[in-house]
């Protein structure tokens, strides 16, 4: 079966602003504004779904979606870097941050590893298309290292292609197909349409 799987990144907040390794910050006024304001351009879906971050669940919130928290969308999994910043770890440990960023099987932080990352991603969209799926048309709020991963497992990219992925908050992408055959439509902003 084919299925359409939207991949909603989530809204701008402090952690992404100051370069953090997430750990659940929650939005702040001005992600929680804009998506608000993008609601109205959500598309419909058989079945909403969200990440577990405060961040994924308050941009659902905010985008009026009755979301069902998703625990296999789940962010990546960095372990000991979770909530710093990006700067004060490479300064601290840089041939750890240089091994990240150039080896994705390593995992110098503890957590999960790039291409454990992608697999786990990988593994729950392969699942949607099955006979037991709900429906044809799932729409997931998910935090960016989880759309990226999703790209790459769905292009059979290699791991290394993710770095490469810009994702911006509050865009749209698109994978539809099956496991092992998907089509990507990448980063379109929500932005809500315009009356006349």
């Amino acid at each position: 079966m084919t299925v359409r799987v939207m991949l909603i990144s989530p809204a701008m907040n402090s952690a992404l602003r100051e370069a953090r390794f997430d750990g659940d910050a929650p939005l702040d006024r001005s992600g929680r504004e804009r998506a608000r304001a993008a609601a109205d351009a959500v598309p419909a879906a058989g079945l909403t779904l969200s990440g577990p971050s405060e961040r994924c669940r308050e941009t659902s919130e905010a985008l009026a979606l009755a979301a069902r928290t998703e625990p296999a969308l789940s962010g990546w999994d960095l372990a000991r870097w979770s909530g710093r910043r990006l700067d004060d770890v490479a300064a601290a440990e840089p041939a750890r941050i240089s091994a990240w960023l150039s080896d994705p099987s390593a995992a110098p932080h503890g957590g999960e590893s790039l291409r454990d990352l992608v697999g786990r991603i990988g593994g729950w969209l392969d699942s949607l298309g099955g006979p037991d799926a709900p429906g044809a048309d799932f729409l997931a709020v998910a935090e960016t290292a989880v759309v990226r991963a999703a790209v790459v497992h769905g292009l059979r990219l290699p791991a290394e292609a993710f770095w490469r992925l810009d994702v911006a908050p509050l865009t749209l992408t698109e994978l539809s197909g099956r496991s092992g055959r998907w089509n990507v439509g990448l980063g379109r902003p929500l932005t809500a349409p315009t009356v006349h």
